[in-house]
């Protein structure tokens, strides 16, 4: 039996990659399917339910593609993140001079969401290799200034070929585009099951 030992070890971490694979495959898939809704950029102040709480459904920004597609792989950032939040709240940013934690945004904010995916996720490298950035990633870009944005990776490739394309809402609504490299990217993430 010892000598099977190593065969199942691999086999067992072959199955668990693979798993892995197929989650973000089917995270990207489930963010293009979120570009079939007809949804308005809407960057106003909700109160919403907790947990699974969300937006009205024709509205959203860019951290509401993400929540999404999460919830349709049965990931519920928002309470992800509250919890996190609620108990180490002194590692998430203070720019919004918040002194406690507020479910109906705290995980609609690009920052947020960074300290948590770098907190239970993989981070990944930052470079100008499109094929760096596969299906089901997390991609942070800084816009100018202190305007920041998310996207996750499709499984789509550009005409060229040489990246994939964006599952994002940037203003015109939940959209798949080739802008990967278009603005500076400040944070790259793999997270999931």
């Amino acid at each position: 039996m010892q000598n099977f030992a190593p065969i199942l070890f691999f086999l067992a971490n072959t199955f668990l990659c693979i798993a892995q694979d197929n989650f973000h495959l089917q995270l990207a898939e489930k963010a293009l399917a979120l570009t079939e809704d007809n949804v308005t950029y809407d960057p106003s102040y909700f109160s919403i339910g907790y947990p699974n709480g969300d937006v009205p459904s024709d509205k959203g920004v860019c951290t509401d593609v993400i929540i999404r597609a999460y919830r349709k792989m049965d990931i519920d950032l928002q309470k992800e993140v509250h919890k996190d939040m609620k108990v180490n709240f002194q590692l998430y940013p203070k720019i919004w001079g918040l002194q406690r934690t507020d479910t109906n945004i705290d995980h609609r904010r690009v920052p947020n969401l960074m300290v948590f995916f770098e907190r239970f996720g993989e981070v990944l490298p930052i470079t100008k290799n499109g094929k760096d950035y596969l299906p089901g990633d997390i991609v942070c870009w800084n816009l100018g200034g202190a305007i920041t944005h998310i996207g996750i990776v499709s499984h789509i490739k550009s005409k060229a070929r040489k990246r994939r394309l964006i599952v994002h809402n940037i203003g015109a609504g939940q959209v798949l585009q080739d802008c990967l490299f278009d603005y500076k990217i400040i944070g790259h993430y793999r997270y999931g099951k």
